[in-house]
């Protein structure tokens, strides 16, 4: 079995043409791990190719399927709905940071999902009484320009949204916030066992392994329309008590009580 790789380089713009270069080559299965983009590209470039995605969000919500319990097509795949977690990551920088006036909350705009985090961090704001600040980034060198553009603003915490990119530069991302003494918060476990101060979601490593899964079924027979979207069953919450010494942060004995991982 061959196996053929396509890679975008962080410019989703190529994703199309990467996506049809697949399909001329008739490929049994197309699998868009860890990106909303790539899976809404592949979907759009083949009706009869089966797709297999793992997104941050709601499928549904996008466009990708129908039904969660019903793809009824050649899309199927698992979502880890960590771009739903935005109220609660936010909340948890509340509980740690109870005078903050702001937060800042970093998307990448190419990302569709991004709309879904910024209406969201926009209402918990609202509810939490905080000022919200958007900021973007799509590459590594655009997350050391949004940092400054947080130190610009004055922001008192970070969220960083679900997002391949940021996904792949979770040492960057945490180098950068304990240089700027920021308390930050993140998506997936890999971002505070490299030194980030907490993360809340899944885990981005299983949904990609449990794509290859997915994939694997259809390459046995089973047909996309038929295999219910897969959904979360836990979610991690990591605290890094090392960062907190680092920036000068004392946690609360209410979030390291709670942490599912703390990291000592």
């Amino acid at each position: 079995m061959k196996i053929e790789y396509r890679w975008a380089g962080y410019d989703n713009a190529k994703l199309p043409e990467l996506a049809a270069d697949l399909v001329r080559r008739r490929v049994a299965v197309i699998a868009a791990p860890a990106s909303t983009p790539a899976a809404l590209a592949a979907k759009a470039s083949t009706t009869t190719i089966p797709v297999v995605f793992s997104i941050g969000t709601d499928p549904v919500e996008i466009g990708l399927v129908p039904s969660l319990n019903r793809p009824g097509s050649n899309v199927t795949g698992l979502t880890s709905m960590n771009i739903q977690h935005t109220g609660k990551q936010l909340g948890l920088l509340q509980e740690l940071l109870p005078s903050a006036a702001s937060f800042a909350v970093l998307i990448n705009p190419g990302n569709r999902a991004g709309t879904i985090v910024t209406k969201d961090a926009q209402r918990a704001g609202a509810a939490l009484g905080r000022q919200i600040v958007m900021l973007t980034a799509d590459n590594p060198r655009a997350i050391i320009a949004a940092f400054a553009a947080l130190k610009a603003n004055h922001a008192d915490g970070l969220l960083v949204s679900a997002d391949i990119v940021f996904d792949s530069h979770p040492t960057l991302i945490a180098t950068l916030a304990a240089r700027d003494l920021v308390p930050t918060i993140s998506f997936d476990r890999s971002f505070a066992e490299a030194g980030g101060l907490m993360s809340y979601g899944t885990s981005v490593a299983n949904a990609i392994r449990q794509t290859g899964i997915l994939v694997g079924r259809i390459l046995k027979g089973e047909k996309p329309a038929d295999m219910p979207v897969a959904r979360p069953t836990k979610f991690e919450f990591v605290i890094n008590l090392l960062t907190a010494t680092v920036i000068g942060l004392d946690v609360p004995a209410t979030l390291t009580a709670r942490a599912d991982e703390v990291i000592e």
